[in-house]
């Protein structure tokens, strides 16, 4: 049974420019006026979450997830007790426990890691107040050199089918897929997808900035299985040099194309 991996908190937040950007430009497309509930399925370290507070600042805002660790520092980032911090599984989670109808869902680079995560979409825009916004980003570039080469790398390692059976993450789908999905649920809905191209390390100070990257987020499940030293290091030196050579540093820095894919869903009135 797959277990969530494990979560470094500060490791995360060293790209937190270019990790907020896909939340921003999630929210954005959200036309809510003055809504009284908004939740935050999968909300990390926190930083995403507290900008729904300053953009609605008369509603309760909720984040869920399911890492402790990332809801401390989520925690000790809201000096002012702007959110409830909620620990849940979202596979597990109950719109119930609000109290409330939210007016806003937004669940931003968290699905990808739910198996089945269509499933909980029905629940949640049944959960939403008539009018109410289901708002979801999710990352599609497994197919990606950063990925493929990590499947590659794992495959010739020692404990390779431990490795590969941790990257056989759930699917994730194309916009044509939540856009069809979600009309089905009485919703009218916008997706699109959009490739980031991210200038990672212009300074160059980092000879790995792709692998820093993959650290915090697609390469945990890899990290969580092997501990540090010589199992650790036969996997990450040569995916670190397939890696640089993926991704070559430019005159600007190195370029890190990143897919995502939007999905924003407003429920019927009436």
């Amino acid at each position: 049974m797959r277990t969530q991996p494990s979560w470094d908190p500060a490791a995360y937040s060293r790209f937190g420019e270019q990790r907020s950007r896909p939340f921003a430009d999630l929210v954005a497309q959200v036309r809510a006026d003055a809504p009284d509930l908004v939740v935050d399925l999968g909300c990390g370290n926190g930083p995403a979450t507290l900008t729904l507070g300053e953009l609605w600042p008369e509603a309760r805002i909720v984040g869920v997830d399911a890492a402790e660790s990332m809801l401390e520092a989520a925690r000790a980032l809201d000096t002012g007790d702007r959110v409830e911090w909620v620990q849940a599984d979202l596979k597990d989670w109950d719109p119930a426990s609000l109290g409330e109808a939210p007016d806003v869902i937004v669940t931003n680079s968290t699905l990808q890691w739910v198996p089945g995560h269509l499933d909980l979409l029905p629940t949640w825009v049944e959960a939403l107040t008539p009018g109410g916004w289901l708002a979801l980003q999710v990352p599609n570039n497994f197919d990606a050199p950063s990925h493929a080469l990590m499947r590659e790398t794992a495959a010739t390692h020692a404990r390779a089918n431990e490795l590969l059976a941790a990257l056989d993450l759930p699917a994730v789908g194309e916009p044509k897929t939540y856009l069809t999905f979600l009309s089905r649920l009485g919703t009218r809905v916008d997706a699109w997808e959009t490739v980031y191209s991210h200038v990672l390390d212009p300074d160059g100070e980092s000879d790995d900035p792709v692998l820093d990257w993959v650290s915090s987020t697609g390469l945990r499940p890899v990290l969580d299985i092997l501990p540090e030293g010589e199992e650790r290091d036969a996997f990450l030196k040569p995916y670190a040099a397939a890696l640089r050579e993926a991704y070559p540093r430019t005159e600007v820095g190195v370029v890190f194309p990143f897919r995502r894919v939007f999905a924003v869903a407003r429920k019927a009135t009436s």
